[in-house]
């Protein structure tokens, strides 16, 4: 079972180039009930459009921001998203205190896919490498890792 990072669902939304081939012949292989979305990617897209949303300055930026909003709360609907529970918070803050250097988002992803024992779907394999017991491989390329 697969935890989707933010990079490999943004080369899935875009649907094009040889990354998303890459990818998408690995998921072709396997169930969608296999892979499964954070609330944290969620929270990333939220923030972007309602951030966007606020400095529009002209009715077509509003259009555009809302639609994409939307989109967001379309996809997120049909996904099986995974919330940031008690488990993952407790691994969180077990990784906090052992001062792993990654960003706050990137650590909370981390947890959750430890506290599910997910693989992680991520290109940023610098980052991820420095997060013990955690599973990752970046289906992008044509070796997994």
């Amino acid at each position: 079972m697969y935890l989707l990072d933010s990079d490999h669902l943004s080369i899935l939304q875009r649907q094009r180039g040889p990354e998303f081939e890459a990818l998408a012949k690995r998921c072709s292989d396997l169930k969608g009930e296999d892979f499964f979305v954070s609330i944290i990617f969620f929270h990333e897209q939220f923030n972007g459009w309602i951030k966007y949303i606020a400095q529009a300055r002209d009715s077509a930026s509003l259009v555009l921001g809302y639609t994409e909003l939307e989109k967001v709360v379309d996809n997120f609907a049909r996904a099986q998203v995974l919330g940031f529970g008690p488990s993952a918070a407790e691994i969180y803050d077990d990784l906090r205190k052992q001062r792993i250097r990654i960003g706050a988002m990137d650590l909370r992803i981390a947890s959750i896919s430890i506290a599910n024992q997910l693989t992680l779907l991520t290109k940023n394999t610098v980052d991820f490498e420095r997060v013990p017991n955690l599973v990752f491989s970046d289906w992008t390329t044509q070796f997994e890792q």
